[in-house]
């Protein structure tokens, strides 16, 4: 659990500051589940610069309650909390400063988001909150005071926990909680996770991954290793000690970030995901006649591909399925085992390039528009999706037939300029299972949209 925070101030002399504002949101790593919202009354002038940037005065403090008025209510919200921030040295010194005055020690671990978007956001001129948002496209309001820096600071740790790919942020939280004693059961673990598509990680005690899924309904999944009687669900039910997920909304997101997170963390129960998840692959080559033939063959990294599938029978299935679309051969392209053409049994079929009726280079001309027109390798796309929730998109972006990466977007910012929606996609890798996936999914599945560019 993550304790989300701004503080405004008086500003003057180090550690003689008071606080003016401080905003409170708790956040389970996917929504906010509480809140603590106030002004306070530091019985110090606000300096004048300080009353300019905020624009919070003397005068609008005067009733606001006292620091040790609202110093319970902070206990409180940040109980069992890391505390996160923009700039968090500042505001756990400043916190800590008030405590101390009360006679209270207060101390907690804390994540500062510029230290964490350096590291996972590299490449901006300045981290400063309001360059970084607007720069990274994520909405915002009241700037400069603590409910809008906050919840600002909010949208942007949510993009640099689905940046961190290796889930370091995850893991130093699973050690402070088992510093803190707690020791969670099998159904406590399920009781908190959603019936909503997305990714999930088991962890053992000391945070380590040792098993990456997907799934349209991650609850069920995790419900069917923890009463699975198979080896490796007996396994994961010794080791397991945390369930961490990520809603995509999205089933197409989830397996795009299973399968990079899979090859990126390398959980010892993944081991097949590790390895490619397409073994068949469809190639285009000349036969001895100088037809272009499409074959089905094991998947060969030294050839270029047209697409790849997880099953021989799908392959085939495909492969059927384009033959009779753009009238080519079956036979020459390995569907027909037996002596007569696919010519003598359907006319509709082809033109008869096994018997010598239709020249390879008609023949090939087909061939070439069909890979012209269905290859991913060229294409550039963008992949409208269903969000998280029923006022949110996802954006998947595949650009000159390189796989760049996702986004999620509010319904009231529609993204129509390919440049915003570059500025705030989460870069992920482009590999040959990406691209497959993606080819393979909008192939199978009805997405919202495909915005060709």
């Amino acid at each position: 659990m993550y304790a989300i925070l701004d503080i405004e101030t008086t500003g003057g002399q180090y550690n003689e500051e008071g606080i003016t504002e401080i905003a409170i949101y708790k956040f389970d790593g996917h929504e906010v589940v509480d809140q603590f919202i106030s002004l306070v009354n530091p019985e110090i002038p606000i300096q004048p610069f300080v009353v300019k940037l905020t624009g919070i005065n003397n005068a609008m403090l005067r009733s606001a309650p006292k620091f040790y008025e609202v110093a319970k209510r902070i206990i409180e919200i940040t109980q069992d909390c890391v505390i996160v921030a923009h700039n968090a040295s500042f505001d756990y010194r400043i916190l800590q400063t008030e405590f101390r005055r009360l006679g209270f020690d207060f101390k907690k671990p804390t994540l500062c988001t510029v230290e964490l978007s350096k590291k996972l956001l590299p490449g901006h001129h300045s981290y400063s909150l309001g360059k970084l948002v607007r720069e990274l496209g994520i909405p915002m309001a009241d700037r400069h005071r603590a409910t809008g820096d906050a919840m600002a600071t909010v949208k942007l740790f949510k993009m640099l926990l689905a940046k961190d790919l290796e889930k370091e942020i995850v893991k130093s939280y699973i050690k402070i909680e088992i510093k803190s004693g707690i020791s969670p059961k099998l159904m406590d673990i399920i009781d908190g996770i959603p019936s909503k598509t997305g990714i999930y990680y088991i962890h053992r005690e000391d945070g380590t991954i040792i098993y990456i899924g997907k799934s349209k309904n991650i609850k069920k999944r995790v419900n069917q290793h923890f009463t699975g009687t198979d080896r490796k669900s007996k396994k994961l039910q010794n080791e397991v000690y945390a369930v961490t997920f990520e809603e995509t909304g999205s089933e197409l997101i989830a397996l795009l970030k299973e399968s990079e997170e899979i090859k990126v963390n390398r959980p010892v129960y993944n081991r097949a995901g590790r390895k490619t998840i397409f073994p068949w692959a469809l190639y285009a080559e000349k036969d001895k006649k100088g037809y272009m033939a499409l074959r089905l063959q094991k998947t060969d990294g030294r050839k270029k591909e047209i697409t790849s599938f997880a099953t021989l029978q799908e392959g085939k299935n495909i492969l059927h399925k384009i033959t009779e679309e753009n009238n080519l051969c079956q036979k020459i392209n390995g569907l027909y085992d037996t002596k007569k053409s696919c010519f003598q049994y359907d006319l509709k079929k082809c033109y008869g390039a096994c018997i010598d009726k239709e020249a390879p280079e008609e023949y090939n001309q087909r061939v070439t528009y069909f890979l012209e027109n269905n290859q991913l390798q060229s294409q550039s796309m963008v992949i409208v999706d269903h969000g998280r929730t029923v006022n949110e998109r996802s954006a998947v972006l595949f650009e000159n037939g390189i796989y760049k990466g996702y986004c999620f977007y509010d319904l009231n910012y529609q993204i129509n300029n390919i440049e915003i929606l570059k500025n705030i996609i989460i870069p992920m890798q482009n590999n040959r299972d990406s691209r497959n996936i993606i080819q393979n999914y909008i192939r199978k599945k009805k997405v919202i949209k495909i915005i060709k560019f």
